[in-house]
Parts: structure tokens; sequence; C-alpha cells
């Protein structure tokens, strides 16, 4: 069976970054019929962030990104978080100790920052010499328990080549002189990633590691420790990293790069989840809009590109505009609007009133806190006038006083009775139509960017607009008195 699975720390906020390698382990999981399971790696206590795992749970959850084992859910291989295994870390570093395959290392911080200060010196990177494994092995067990502090550190080959196959990019070298003696068990007893990651996708049966290319440097260390434990390694997957439009790598420097972000800023998560697909899937007929089920569907690793994708924020509303507008249905759209609204403190009439709002306002928002900011007026009195606008009210004041005595004669604001008025009004005075609106325009609702006239006037009502009406006059004149 097909076992994959999302290994976020909780370092910081939700990244895009995690998002878009869960997608891609979520899909192969369900492509295959098989099970994705979430692992807080938390062993990195100086970063450690409080709140931190909430908030990547909450954001997975908000993608869609269902899973079948977790640690809120629980699961037959857990705990799943890596704080709450140590003492399985402890158990497995002391078999690779007793089978020779590691050893305990007493260097201090001074020593080891002067051992990587001489390999530099002779070109070498590997960060550590290998000295340790020199100590007898009763030596080193009567210092640690005498209580000094050391290292566990796995004992890697010094010749040959270790070789990883990669399904996306297969068979890469790794020569042996270059893997360090990396540690497995820091001093305080915490594992480091190497042996923790290991021992839990072996435990956890995980079959499919997807995973950043960024870590593909440490998958030949990996792959010695599954053989070091006798185990069947894993299928690895290492996808190209999200880049900023500049080609660096994305970064709270470059851009956005948090799914909470995005979230309140009134993205939908099936339009993140599909952009995000496109940075590294294409359908085969070619098409940028599609659901997850349908990624599911066609999707397999040949159509899976290692090119550097771009994540560009201004790509991604507009694929957001595209859902608000042709891929939800209206009732949906306003059933996401709610939140927004309410957070603003703004009510609506009723759910009838708010969608035939937001049908008027589909066509000019690409999030849903746009819509709020842009269709304000349509849920309070209490908007403001644009700049824009408060010239428009200044100039066509007389052109106002006029329209409200056309206005309040009319029975209803029918669309076809406000056009017939206004446009008679317009050819009575010779003035050109638009002259007649921006003015009405601005009165009524405080910007110049609106839906057309007639509909607008029929959404708001008889009552409202003559009310505004008066008060766009009483600013206007406050703005003659001014001038």
């Amino acid at each position: 069976m097909v076992k994959t699975r999302i290994a976020p720390s909780p370092t910081g906020y939700p990244h895009v970054g995690t998002a878009y390698i869960g997608i891609f382990s979520y899909v192969w999981a369900r492509k295959n019929g098989g099970k994705f399971i979430v692992r807080i790696e938390d062993t990195d206590r100086n970063r450690y962030v409080e709140g931190a795992e909430e908030g990547i749970l909450r954001a997975l959850k908000w993608l869609g990104l269902d899973y079948d084992e977790g640690p809120d859910v629980g699961g037959p291989n857990g705990p799943y978080r890596q704080s709450e295994r140590l003492e399985l870390y402890r158990r497995y570093a002391q078999e690779l100790l007793d089978r020779g395959l590691a050893y305990r290392a007493f260097e201090t911080p001074e020593e080891l920052a002067a051992i990587r200060e001489e390999l530099q010196k002779q070109g070498l990177g590997y960060g550590y010499d290998g000295r340790a494994r020199k100590i007898p092995r009763e030596e080193a067990e009567a210092r640690a328990a005498a209580g000094e502090p050391h290292v566990i550190r796995l004992k890697t080959p010094e010749t040959g080549v270790t070789v990883v196959h990669d399904v996306l990019r297969g068979n890469i070298e790794f020569d042996n002189r270059e893997i360090p003696d990396v540690v497995l068990l820091k001093s305080d007893g915490f594992p480091t990633y190497h042996l923790a990651v290991v021992v839990d996708d072996h435990l956890m049966e995980v079959s499919d590691v997807v995973r950043g290319e960024d870590w593909l440097v440490s998958t030949p260390i990996q792959k010695l420790l599954y053989q070091a434990f006798g185990w069947d390694e894993p299928k690895w997957y290492h996808l190209p990293l999200l880049r900023a439009p500049g080609g660096a790598k994305l970064s709270k420097r470059t851009g956005h790069t948090s799914i909470d972000y995005y979230r309140e800023a009134g993205y939908l998560p099936e339009a993140l989840v599909n952009y995000l697909s496109t940075m590294g899937f294409s359908m085969p007929d070619g098409r940028e809009i599609f659901t997850m089920e349908e990624m599911i569907e066609a999707f397999s690793w040949d159509r899976v590109s290692l090119g550097g994708p771009v994540f560009d924020e201004e790509k991604l509303r507009w694929m957001n505009g595209k859902y608000i507008r042709e891929v939800l249905s209206l009732e949906e759209v306003c059933e996401r609007l709610k939140p927004f609204l309410e957070k603003a403190g703004l009510d609506w009439a009723s759910d009838a009133y708010l969608c035939r709002v937001a049908e008027a306002m589909r066509p000019r928002f690409e999030t849903l806190t746009e819509f709020v900011e842009k269709a304000r007026y349509f849920f309070t009195e209490d908007y403001a006038f644009e700049p824009k606008a408060a010239k428009e009210l200044k100039k066509g004041a007389q052109i106002l006083r006029e329209l409200k005595e056309v206005l309040a004669g009319l029975p209803d604001f029918d669309p076809q009775r406000t056009e017939a008025a206004l446009t008679g009004y317009a050819e009575a005075k010779e003035l050109k139509l638009r002259k007649v609106m921006q003015p009405l325009r601005a009165a009524i609702t405080g910007s110049l960017a609106t839906p057309g006239m007639y509909e607008l006037l029929e959404i708001l009502g008889k009552e409202r607009v003559m009310a505004r009406l008066e008060r766009a006059l009483a600013h206007a004149e406050e703005l003659e008195g001014d001038a």
C-alpha cells in the first residue's frame, strides 16, 4: 500500500511550500487508494514556536488535505509528535552502538569549531573528521557512564559511493568520502533529523517520501541508516523548490508565504491548491483550472516538471478571481463572503440581498476581502467619499439637486424606468450621460467604480438612494463652502 506523509516543523507560520509538498504527497496517496499522514517534527526546541502546530494543522484542513493519521486524529503508529517519541530514538541509537555501526563522540563546541576550520583549510567540507572513531569502546562507555557530555554519530563508509534512486531524477551517486559521520543523538538526548525521520518513516510504514529538493543531499545519509538497520528504504521523490518571480527561493523577503495570510486575505482554498498544483504538474489537456479530484484522476509522475516553479501572487490572484466568477456557484460565493462581512462589522438584510450584491459585484473582485472593501456601501450608510468622488460631487451639485427631484417622482426604481428618467434628463439638459451618472454614482456610493447605474439603483432601492442624495448634497455644500 502507498503511504505518504508530510512532516512539518512547528517553527513558525504554515508555509505555502509545506502546502505545495503536502498536495503532491496527498494526491499520490489518494491516487493509489493509500494513506496520507501528518507527523510533527518538533525536536528542535530552540526554534519551537507556541501555537505553530495548531496553525499547521488548521491550514492543512482548510486546504482540504484530510489526513488519515496525525497528532490530533491518532492512528496505529503514534504518537505523531517527535517530542513524544524520544525513547524510541534512544533505543535505536543504542542498537547501532551495540552493533558497532555508531560511536560516541565527546568533542566540545570549541573543539568542533577548530575541526571545521582545519577541514576548510584543507578544502574539505565534511564538518567532522571522524576522530572519535578511534576511541576504544570500553573507554567511550566509561566516559559516558561518568556523565561526560557527548553525541552519538553514525559510522559512514570511508570509500565507495552511495547510490540514491530518485523516481523523478534517476540514480544519483554520492562519494562516501564526502558523507560525514553525522550526529544521530545530541548531547541533550534529542535526535537529529536524520535518525528521527528514518525511524519514524519506517515505524509509520511510509512507502513513498515526497519532499523538496533541498533534502536531496541528506538522502544518502538516510539510505545508509536504512541499510544499517536492515530496513527497506522508501521510494524518493524530490520536488523542485518554489521560487519568487526574481528567481530567488521563496521566502518572507520575496513575498507572502504564510497560508494564513491567503486565508485571511480572502483567497479560496480550492484556488490556492489549484495554483500550487500547477507549480509542478500539468493536466493532459493543458487546462489550468482543475479540482483536486481531477488532479488525482489524471496524476502521474511523468507529468511533474523539475523546472524551477515561480510562485507569482498576481497569477494566484487571477486564478482566485476565476474561481469566484466561474467555478463556484453564486450561492457558494455568498456563503464564503459572510465571515468576511461579519469580521468587518457589516450586516445584510437577507441572503437574497447579499447574493444580489455579490452577483452585481462578481466581475469586480478577485478576493473576498476585496469584495468587502469595494462593496461596503451596499451594507452600511457609513461610507466615506473617495477624493475623486468628492470632486464629482462638488462639480455636479446642481445636477444632483435636479436629479433628486427627477428620481423622487418615480414610483420605484425598476431599471427600465430609471434608465428612461436619467437619459431623458440628460437629453433635456443637453448633457452627455456620463456627466449625469458620475455625480450620481459618487453621491450614492462614495465611489466612481461601481456596477451599472440602473442595477445599482434597483439594489439600493428608492428609500436609501433618496436619503443618500440628501447626505451627499449636504456634503457638496460643505465642499462648496470650503472653496
